[in-house]
């Protein structure tokens, strides 16, 4: 099973801001099901490896 973790953790992970990681899920850079969960309870999961993957696919 993926890693997946919260908004807070994910922003450890990375560095980027919780701000800066709900920003990318507005605009659909990170897509729901794919690079994150919405829970029941309305909080954000993310699966780690797939946004890693994201970070692989767009360096530049």
């Amino acid at each position: 099973m993926n890693a997946m973790v919260t908004t807070e953790k994910l922003a450890e992970l990375t560095g980027y801001s919780k701000g800066a990681i709900h920003m990318k899920v507005k605009k659909g850079v990170w897509i729901k099901n794919e690079h994150y969960y919405k829970a029941p309870d309305g909080k954000l999961i993310f699966v780690v490896e797939m946004v890693y993957q994201w970070f692989k696919e767009n360096a530049k």
